[in-house]
């Protein structure tokens, strides 16, 4: 027990700045009020429809304020603003050790919550009322998210709900954890409970009333406009007005000169743990007048509402802030990919302009088929099919069109899996250097998909095919397909090929090809013609871009795997704008609902018969 001395006492008349409407519905504000809850319904889906998936700065705080926004237009805005003639909850907070329930529990002339010296005490939030108003608290209107109940609960979901006569109806008073508990949960709560009050009752002691936390809640308090009262307790009956002194000057500084303070000197608990009834009389008194004048609990009840609803527009316009760094981060990313396979499309144009292709393998292949004459007299008669398949078997190798085609397919299959396998890392990369990025990257996407190779020589034999279609279609009213039929056309669409291979259609360049230029130009003369210059220049016009096309839908494929992870972490592009229209539509609500009028001061009350 702690021993206290004659009580010290600065006189807390309820002097809390507090707004009023012009008129008083008996639970609906004065003025136009019908759109205010429409537009704080309007916030609630923007707000639910806002996602901060993205690793950025912002996001942690964006996600908490949130859910923090979300809790009060639930546990307090909206059912407090359907019921403004509903009791006045005075939410009783303050650091561990204060005294809390011991006050609530002297207040109520009952052991409604439980107290003690081990720490957190209170673990789940107790509410006490008068009996006639157990009916508003147990609906679950207010702070629908806890469970009530009847008896003692460990779980901080749940709030426990207790009558007590002694205390005047119009008034509850709800005991919140400690705001520095050491439990998370406990914390959380306290900050949820603090945001659904009518009234905040801060309970520190001579030791602890600067602290840090509690000026943070405070600060917070004034900048919603929450009507705000204060209990110094354990003072020192010598030291009680200098004590007193400087946390006024505290609050004063802090614009919270007009919050109500009431000093409780060191002192006895009788038997059932409860202050002596001379020690909380001017608070039990100053509370009983708040609880008996209707226009007083209006009073408060309209400024720290009003104040909730003013405070919302800059919270939520940081919400629309953060929403679009989402956006302009997954945009950022997105291009981060795209720039990557872009790249890797453009490598193969260039590797089909500059002739790299007809290297190799490639070109000894093409100086074969044409130096042996097999192109001409594939041109010529059917007759050299039947040849190609009788040397083929008596010597065991294939055609030179046959070693050609798989020669060509080797040779873009390989490029494709280059530029893929570059795409693929040059995009990881990226990703790895944006904090975003970073989180959202797994180790396989640094590399190509395991089945490009075998995706790549299917979009090769695709390709090839399309080319003898078109080289048949070009043909097909020219006596050329009618006289050679199909092996002539095979023939024709390797040279295609070929001069896709090449910046000039059909003619190798670069020296390392010189020795085939005399009989590519023959065979493009041949050619020519047969379909004429400007079908040739069709075809390989048509070829490259269906090759290119086919690469690009390749590309796309490879590029998906990193963007799907954007897609599905992306949040809605109008977050940010639908959040600013909503947060417009709850202000010019509020001003129209007539909560936002002229101050006025409550009645005040002396204390002790020695301050008005």
């Amino acid at each position: 027990m702690t021993t206290h001395g004659d009580p010290a006492t600065r006189a807390g008349a309820p002097a809390v700045a507090a707004r009023t409407g012009t008129t008083h519905g008996e639970n609906q504000p004065g003025g136009d009020a019908a759109g205010l809850p429409a537009a704080l319904a309007g916030l609630r889906s923007a707000i639910d429809a806002a996602r901060f998936p993205l690793t950025l700065p912002s996001a942690d705080s964006a996600r908490q304020a949130a859910r923090s926004l979300t809790d009060q237009l639930d546990d307090y805005l909206l059912p407090r603003l359907a019921r403004l003639d509903a009791p006045l909850l005075v939410v009783v907070g303050g650091s561990t050790g204060a005294g809390k329930s011991t006050l609530v529990n002297s207040l109520v002339q009952a052991r409604v919550s439980a107290a003690g010296v081990l720490r957190p005490t209170t673990r789940s939030p107790v509410l006490v009322c008068n009996p006639a108003d157990a009916a508003w608290f147990r609906q679950g209107e207010l702070l629908p998210g806890l469970t009530r109940t009847t008896d003692p609960s460990e779980h901080p979901g749940t709030l426990q709900l207790v009558t007590a006569p002694a205390l005047p109806p119009g008034l509850a008073f709800l005991d919140a954890p400690d705001i520095d508990s050491v439990v998370d949960a406990n914390r959380a709560l306290a900050g949820q409970l603090l945001a659904a009050a009518d009234l905040w009752l801060f309970v520190t002691t001579a030791a602890r009333y600067a602290d840090a936390v509690p000026w943070e809640l405070l600060r917070s308090a004034r900048a919603r406009g929450t009507a705000v009262a204060m209990v110094l307790d354990r003072v020192p009956p010598e030291a009680a007005d200098e004590i007193a002194a400087h946390l006024s000057q505290m609050l004063a500084s802090q614009e919270l000169g007009a919050a109500p303070l009431f000093v409780l000197p060191e002192t006895w608990v009788d038997g059932q743990g409860l202050l002596p009834d001379r020690m909380t009389a001017p608070l039990s008194g100053w509370f009983a007048r708040l609880a008996g004048d209707a226009e007083a609990r209006s009073a408060v009840v309209r400024q720290t509402l009003d104040g909730a609803l003013a405070a919302l527009h800059p919270v939520v316009e940081a919400l629309a802030d953060a929403a679009d760094e989402q956006v302009a981060a997954a945009e950022a990313l997105d291009e981060r990919v795209r720039a990557a396979y872009r790249g890797a499309e453009r490598t193969v144009d260039q590797g089909l302009k500059d002739g790299r292709l007809l290297r190799g393998e490639v070109l000894a292949r093409w100086q074969e088929f044409v130096g042996t004459g097999e192109f001409f007299r594939s041109l010529e008669a059917r007759i050299g099919r039947l040849r190609d398949r009788v040397v083929a078997t008596i010597t065991g190798r294939p055609a030179p069109a046959a070693e050609l085609r798989t020669a060509i397919e080797s040779q873009l299959v390989t490029l494709l899996r280059g530029v893929a396998a570059e795409a693929a890392e040059n995009a990881y990369t990226g990703w790895k250097a944006h904090p975003a990025g970073a989180a959202l990257l797994e180790p396989e996407l640094a590399h190509a998909s395991a089945d490009l190779p075998a995706r790549g020589e299917q979009l090769v034999r695709d390709w090839q095919r399309g080319v003898l279609e078109l080289v048949r279609v070009e043909g097909a009213d020219r006596r050329f397909v009618a006289r050679t039929a199909a092996y002539a056309v095979n023939a024709t669409g390797l040279a295609v090929m070929i001069g896709v291979f090449a910046s000039t259609a059909f003619i190798p360049t670069g020296l390392e090809v010189a020795a085939g230029t005399g009989t590519a130009v023959a065979g493009q003369t041949v050619l020519q013609a047969i379909f004429g210059d400007q079908a040739v220049r069709n075809l390989s016009r048509k070829a490259r871009v269906d090759l290119l096309d086919r690469v690009g839908a390749l590309m796309a494929e490879e590029a998906a795997r990193f963007l799907a992870r954007t897609e599905a972490a992306r949040p809605a592009a109008d977050a940010g704008e639908t959040l600013r229209r909503a947060a417009v539509a709850v202000e010019r609500a509020r001003h129209r609902s007539g909560l936002s009028t002229a101050d006025a001061a409550l009645p005040t009350t002396e204390q002790d018969g020695r301050h008005p």
